[in-house]
């Protein structure tokens, strides 16, 4: 067999281009495996937790916060295992409120049903229950607590299960 002139420098040149891609691949694999192993990116860090802000304006469904100089919101949730543990204060809170003319709603991000269930399962008499967006509130965790004023202003509020100095703070916030 003859090869043909052209056909020998054709195949050399090839081979170069092919022999350049591979290093060129090689090194973009190795590039991307060093620094995805060898240095890899930070976890993203969640933000801060969203929260009510003293002087904001709560947004809660047909609710005319004028008819109380302090309104007390209690923003929980059924399957909030610090909320359970905090049922003994709640219990407090709803005893306490309406003897100091402080208006107590739950407020819960499911069914006004479930709401009602889950309140009497804590054994925490609320009068008034509303379903509610938690992001409309600022709530992003639960327990969260929210007094606001009569015109719906946040006063104070507090998130979590609440020491026992928090729990006092609170009630002597009712004043």
């Amino acid at each position: 067999m003859r090869s043909i002139p052209g056909m020998a420098v054709f195949q050399k040149r090839l081979e170069l281009v092919a022999n350049i891609a591979i290093i060129v691949v090689a090194v973009i694999l190795g590039y991307v495996l060093v620094k995805q192993f060898v240095f890899p990116a930070p976890a993203a860090q969640p933000g801060p937790m969203k929260q009510p802000q003293a002087g904001a304006t709560v947004t809660l469904p047909d609710t005319d916060f004028s008819t109380s100089e302090k309104t007390l919101i209690l923003a929980i949730k059924k399957g909030c295992h610090f909320c359970s543990e905090s049922a003994p204060f709640y219990q407090k809170l709803a005893q306490l409120a309406p003897e100091k003319g402080v208006r107590l709603i739950a407020a819960f991000p499911h069914s006004v049903e479930e709401g009602q269930g889950y309140l009497k399962e804590l054994n925490v008499p609320v009068t008034e229950l509303k379903q509610a967006d938690f992001a409309a509130l600022s709530v992003g965790g639960t327990p969260t607590l929210i007094l606001t004023d009569k015109n719906g202003q946040v006063q104070k509020y507090w998130v979590g299960k609440l020491p026992a100095e928090k729990e006092t703070e609170v009630i002597n916030s009712l004043q």
